[in-house]
């Protein structure tokens, strides 16, 4: 399929948009909060035009650039897909998909506790610890040969193996890359086909992308669920593009409608508050995207150091962003990212019909 060309109606107007960081006195421009906050490259699209496109450092349209844990908002739209055509029960536990999870925390967790993070695993995801089992996880996939003295698991299913319990399950949200592990082996041992393989034919072949996307894998061949996608900006953009008009894109329903709107409507606000983000007070989780629950409706897919999608439905708005903040947390970001991303959202409704 021959890529579909994005219209361009590129804003002059729109860097010098005046943006109020969280908590500050003072504004910034928006083009200086692309800098604030260490950003790669960065693509906003209003009404489906790129109104806005900046590629910073090395990264340029013609790059890829790693998603992070955005990749787990693709992953958790694919999930979701297969829980809507019946192939997937949400109500189903994890063991009865994975027989080898029996002995893990993950064998009593339903999938919809899997796919909206509400699973309690005795596990942290701290990355400025260096002995927080994350780090075990990364290990254990890295394809590279391990140490002569090392005894741990070898492969992401190995070490999804070994998690256990931390209390109860639908307790609180619970922010755990291993989850979306979990549901990419449930995805390739249901469908026949790992993530990679059944994204490209479920959503990113039909897209009109104008580049391959590729995962990262562990040496068994199998693809990071939780963070291994890479792609070009404007590719991403067209993903994001096609949830704002309700699965719709390229004059195809490429995801159900009724997908989105179940994500758009959120998870349990009451769980993710127990979470603790400062910054993200009244927002929850679903099918492992950010909801806002703003008076935009607008819903993210995030990842660390700063990788974000942020899908605004009332101002017909969709902002994909790389960067390379060096704080791996998006509290690092979110102070001035957010505001950014709701001021575009202001400016944006505000002008005419191009």
């Amino acid at each position: 399929m021959p890529p579909l060309t994005l219209a361009e109606q590129l804003d002059p107007q729109i860097d010098a948009l005046a943006v109020l960081p969280l908590g500050a006195s003072r504004t910034l421009t928006w083009r200086q909060t692309l800098d604030a906050t260490y950003t790669d490259g960065i693509v906003v699209l209003h009404r489906g035009a790129i109104v806005y496109e900046r590629y910073f450092g090395v990264l340029r349209a013609e790059g890829q650039h790693a998603t992070m844990s955005v990749t787990k908002s693709v992953i958790g739209t694919l999930g979701a897909m297969l829980v809507a055509d019946g192939s997937l029960s949400a109500e189903k536990k994890i063991v009865d998909y994975i027989p080898e999870l029996a002995h893990s925390a993950f064998g009593s967790a339903t999938l919809r506790q899997v796919l909206d993070l509400t699973t309690d695993l005795d596990y942290s995801e701290d990355y400025a610890d260096p002995n927080a089992q994350v780090w075990a996880h990364a290990q254990a996939g890295n394809p590279l040969p391990k140490p002569k003295d090392y005894t741990g698991p070898r492969s992401y299913y190995e070490s999804l193996q070994t998690v256990q319990l931390g209390g109860k399950h639908s307790r609180a949200f619970g922010y755990k890359t291993i989850n979306t592990d979990v549901l990419g082996w449930v995805i390739a041992r249901t469908t026949g086909r790992n993530v990679a393989q059944l994204l490209s034919e479920r959503i990113w072949s039909r897209l009109g992308a104008e580049q391959d996307a590729y995962f990262t894998v562990d040496s068994i061949g199998t693809p990071f669920a939780g963070g291994g996608l890479n792609t070009g900006l404007r590719d991403l953009a067209r993903f994001g593009e096609m949830l704002r008009n309700g699965g719709r894109f390229n004059g195809q329903q490429i995801v159900p409608e009724d997908v989105v709107t179940d994500i758009q409507r959120g998870g349990d606000k009451q769980a993710f508050a127990q979470a603790g983000y400062e910054q993200l007070k009244g927002w929850s989780y679903r099918s492992m995207w950010w909801v806002s629950h703003n008076p935009n409706g607008a819903f993210m897919a995030r990842g660390v150091h700063g990788q974000s999608i942020y899908i605004d439905p009332k101002a017909e708005m969709v902002i994909v962003r790389y960067a390379s903040h060096p704080i791996a947390g998006n509290a690092a970001n979110d102070g001035v990212t957010l505001p950014a991303f709701e001021g575009m959202a202001r400016f944006l409704m505000a002008q005419p019909r191009y």
